[in-house]
């Protein structure tokens, strides 16, 4: 078997990412060697690869539901906005100037090659849009959708997601504002989120295949077990709850608040808490939301000194500095903590003072420090990952994490913990100690977290559910013909754009 697919999607967030997860596991279930690809992400939700490089978060996740590490080949450009109109660019793992438009920068040589040595790697290669395929205004210089599938001769199945309603107008839609050349790629539809009955929906799935021609290729079914490795922090609940419900600790609670920047990054850090029973974890962005909290986290940030700014404008600020409740820094949070954070880089402020939480100062180089360290935090062996501008110029102490190689990293006092470890949380019984000590500070010394949570094997579980949808709700015989006849013959339909 040797092809290639692109996973298309009617908007942000209709399901390419997981769709795409679930077809990479459920070919190497079968022993092809499948590669997941991603031309261009735009995300602030990245991972760092072996090699020190900087991908989005998904082909990561995408690259282990494929049985393989990650690699920047999976996702050679990756855009980071640090604003609404600016964004970082991110080539081949490594940050290459900012882009104000769209079309300041062509990246198609490095997108066609980088797919062109995947293709000749592997078996089968599972490449994702980014947005929707339908976004006309950007058709001219489009890399990552039609434009991709054109130039790579890719055969492209488009999801809807149900749950928000309108999916069959989406899909239609999608197909019938392309030009004729456009729509030729588009080869078969799918739907995902679906509850319900499925034959009420089946009479729309038939108009659909018979006015456009193109087979609906499966139905995946609403499966609220599906959280871990959002691609961002806009996928998680609207009422701002991270996870699902899981049951108290006995009878004891501990509730964390983490503060939803604006420009935050990295959002999947705390998803480790929210595995655990008896912690429930919510996005907050007014102090009220602070007040019954037992720890506070301050998250990753894309742009630290404006999300500082923007703390300090919603009297966040105050109110983190004139509580006792225990705070978590991670990465730009972490930042945030210290006496004074200089940055001629990311925002251009220079000398800004921090909350003044801990004895630290940070200040910006041009280059990312881009790693996957290990060490000892906490009495327990600890691994995570490092994308950061940040240089600490004061350290503060007592230390979190103690290297193999006698240096240190992070502070962990009486009240606040900070790190620029992304991934630290998911390292199991670092994660309980320090829950443990949570407890205690919020006056529930009887709180011990529960023994045999398992991050990793969750986010495992995760993706073989992903393979087991795939392999169960999608047409996989036609899929697998899709893949590897490529685009074939389909009709047209008369375009809205004449």
């Amino acid at each position: 078997m040797r092809g290639a697919l692109l996973v298309a999607g009617t908007s942000s967030d209709a399901g390419k990412s997981v769709l795409v997860a679930g077809i990479c596991r459920w070919l190497a279930r079968q022993g092809v060697r499948v590669a997941p690809f991603k031309a261009q992400n735009m995300s602030n939700n990245s991972a760092v690869t072996p090699g020190g490089g900087e991908i989005g978060r998904a082909q990561a996740t995408q690259a282990r539901a494929a049985g393989l590490e990650p690699s920047t080949r999976f996702n050679p450009v990756l855009l980071k906005p640090g604003s609404d109109r600016s964004s970082q660019v991110v080539i081949h793992g490594r940050a290459a100037g900012t882009l104000r438009d769209y079309r300041e920068r062509d990246f198609t040589d490095v997108v066609l090659s980088t797919l062109d040595d995947l293709r000749s790697e592997f078996d089968v290669v599972i490449c994702e849009g980014a947005g929707s395929p339908a976004e006309v205004n950007l058709r001219d210089r489009d890399i990552a959708n039609l434009g991709l599938a054109r130039a790579a001769d890719l055969p492209v199945l488009v999801v809807g997601d149900i749950d928000r309603g309108g999916v069959l107008a989406h899909l239609f839609g999608t197909l019938a504002v392309l030009d004729p050349a456009d729509q030729d790629m588009i080869q078969a539809f799918a739907v995902n989120k679906f509850r319900g009955d499925r034959t009420l929906l089946q009479p729309g799935l038939d108009w659909l295949t018979d006015t456009t021609g193109r087979p609906v290729l499966g139905v995946l079914p609403w499966r609220e077990d599906l959280w871990l490795d959002t691609e961002d922090s806009l996928s998680y609940s609207p009422d701002g709850v991270i996870g699902r419900p899981r049951p108290p600790h006995g009878d004891q609670w501990l509730r964390v608040a983490v503060v939803r920047l604006p420009r935050i990054s990295n959002a999947t850090d705390v998803e480790a808490l929210a595995c655990e029973p008896g912690v429930a974890v919510r996005f907050v962005t007014e102090p009220s939301r602070l007040a019954d909290a037992d720890l506070i986290v301050l998250p990753g940030s894309k742009s630290t000194v404006d999300d500082l700014e923007w703390l300090r404008d919603r009297g966040l600020a105050d109110a983190i500095v004139g509580t006792t409740t225990p705070v978590l820094g991670i990465c730009g949070g972490y930042q945030m903590l210290g006496r004074r954070i200089v940055d001629h880089v990311e925002s251009g402020r220079g000398e800004v003072a921090g909350l003044g939480l801990v004895d630290l100062e940070v200040e910006f180089a041009a280059d990312k420090t881009l790693t996957r360290p290990a060490g000892t935090a906490l009495d327990h062996p600890v691994t995570g990952y490092e994308i950061h501008h940040g240089r600490v110029t004061r350290q503060p102490r007592p230390h979190l994490v103690e290297l193999a190689d006698g240096s240190a990293e992070g502070v962990h006092t009486d009240r606040v913990t900070g790190t620029h470890w992304h991934g630290l949380l998911d390292n199991d019984d670092f994660r309980r100690t320090l829950l443990g000590w949570v407890g205690e500070r919020a006056g529930r010394p009887g709180f011990t977290p529960a023994p045999d949570v398992d991050v990793a094997a969750a986010r495992s579980a995760q993706l073989d559910t992903l393979g087991d949808l795939a392999a169960q709700h999608l047409d996989t015989a036609a899929l697998e013909k899709l893949i590897v006849d490529g685009p074939t013959s389909l009709p047209r339909l008369r375009t809205v754009l004449g």
